[in-house]
């Protein structure tokens, strides 16, 4: 067995035994066993208590031993933690003897389908038709994303969503280490490449379940690839500053941090890079070349669902040897409609004269 194929989870349908029905139910992100419990979290961020009596100790017992065997890694009191992977499943496990509460295991799914439509966002009131409109025309214009917010926000979801606003023939390049993306599934016969990248293993955990190459090396390794855009599923680290530098050669991306105000990314990426000997000019190209930062949120409704929405939205910008930052979207609300000159400019140049304006009925990728 390969080490691409250690990655994956190998075997059928019956391993998930009473766990099938969730796996394949479209509507279930996550499902938890505590070690006592069963809980099921849906899209919409509901999460409700289910008949735990379907992980017997036997099932227990089984499925761990068949994820343990396909990732080829132990799962014992010297190996407490388990984590495997496929297409479109990450699990984990932790052994019972470094919990008080049993044997617990989250079975957290990223399938390849698009959970966002367009005319269904602007329903349940994700944003106004104007603000979707022109974030998708700066799609169209090429310009640079960081999208911020909470675990649990759809940070992800929305990337891929915008992403499916690229051109075909734009060659699209994706960096992760955990497939959430799936851009070469969602839009088949588009150019391109998906790139996974891993962490390093303590000494003694086992064999790798990923690939050795970082994601400093990976975007590096993307410019020789000749890319329209990057898609670097989150900025975590170091490979912050080296996603700036491509973008400074004029390759597009969009990528996910996390923060809690748009108007803290660039703070954000400095504290990424701060170890960089040339930091302090550093600050200057996130403005440069972070053209647009959007903060999600998610509010809990009365009937005891959630609405994920978008709260913040501000184009970055440095004209004239200053830095600015102008606020489109606050609290949720539209705080200005007139767009930076260098925003309008390059809008231009795309052949886009009403920014705020997108006929959603032209398909998906508006390319139909």
């Amino acid at each position: 067995m390969d080490e691409f194929k250690n990655r994956a989870i190998l075997f059928d349908d019956e391993s998930y035994g009473p766990l099938l029905s969730f796996i394949k139910d479209r509507q279930i992100t996550d499902i938890d066993f505590n070690g006592t419990d069963l809980w099921l979290t849906d899209i919409n961020k509901v999460k409700v208590k289910y008949d735990a009596s379907l992980v017997t100790p036997k099932f227990l017992e089984v499925f761990i031993n068949k994820v343990s065997m396909a990732v080829e890694r132990q799962f014992n009191p010297a190996n407490p933690i388990l984590e495997a992977e496929s297409d479109e499943l990450r699990i984990t496990a932790v052994h019972e003897t470094v919990t008080t509460t049993g044997r617990a295991f989250c079975i957290r799914k990223a399938p390849a389908v698009p959970r966002y439509d367009a005319t269904e966002l602007i329903r349940q009131g994700y944003c106004g038709r104007e603000v979707l409109a022109l974030l998708i025309n700066c799609v169209r214009t090429k310009m640079n994303f960081v999208i911020c917010g909470d675990t649990g926000v759809g940070k992800t979801e929305f990337a891929k969503f915008l992403s499916g606003y690229i051109r075909p023939q734009d060659k699209v390049i994706t960096i992760e280490d955990n497939p959430e993306w799936h851009y070469a599934k969602l839009y088949p016969g588009n150019d391109c490449i998906a790139i996974k990248v891993g962490k390093e293993l303590a000494e003694g955990a086992g064999k790798p379940n990923a690939a050795t190459m970082d994601y400093t090396s990976a975007i590096k390794t993307c410019l020789r690839l000749n890319p329209s855009w990057i898609m670097l599923s989150e900025a975590r680290s170091k490979e912050a500053k080296s996603l700036l530098e491509c973008w400074s050669t004029g390759v597009k991306g969009i990528t996910t941090i996390h923060t809690d105000n748009v108007l803290k990314i660039p703070d954000r990426f400095m504290n990424m890079i701060k170890n960089s000997l040339d930091a302090d000019r550093m600050v200057n190209d996130i403005y440069d070349f972070i053209d647009i930062g959007i903060l999600l949120r998610v509010k809990e409704m009365p009937d005891g669902k959630s609405r994920r929405y978008i709260d913040q939205m501000c184009f970055f910008d440095r004209e004239d040897g200053r830095n600015h930052a102008y606020m489109m979207v606050d609290d949720g609300k539209m705080s200005g409609d007139v767009l930076p000159a260098s925003i309008q400019k390059k809008m231009g140049r795309a052949g886009i004269t009403e920014p705020y304006v997108y006929d959603f009925g032209k398909g998906r990728a508006g390319y139909a």
